[in-house]
């Protein structure tokens, strides 16, 4: 069985940073492309960013380009999100997902993490 498993959220003050993490176990890391969602109460779930199996390609959302960047170590298994010059809107529940291949679509992934809780203080 493949789990997800994301760790790294917390507090954090407006424009500053912050790394989230998201390990993967039970198949072949390579063999995944990997996404990051966010989800804020009463909001649609957002596309964040993708990266591919390869660590190659990446996509961002446009609210993030510039700011967040996506990342993967395939011997470490792990997917992260680097996060910087934060702001109170960024402020959502994150998600880890992994799929066959790189898209913004959340329904085209079909495993997914427990969520982290993100809060950005001004």
């Amino acid at each position: 069985q493949v789990q997800l498993v994301e760790s790294g959220g917390g507090l954090v003050q407006a424009g500053g940073s912050l790394r989230l993490s998201c390990a993967v176990s039970g198949r072949t890391f390579s063999s995944y492309a990997m996404a990051w969602f966010r989800q804020a109460p009463g909001k649609e779930r957002e596309f964040v960013a993708a990266i591919s199996w390869s660590g190659a390609g990446t996509r961002y959302g446009d609210s993030v380009k510039g700011r967040f960047f996506i990342s993967r170590d395939n011997a470490k298994n792990t997917v992260y999100l680097q996060m910087g010059s934060l702001k109170t809107e960024d402020t959502a529940v994150y998600y880890c997902a992994a799929g066959g291949s790189i898209t913004s679509y959340s329904g085209s992934y079909s495993l997914w993490g427990q969520g982290t809780q993100v809060t950005v203080s001004s």
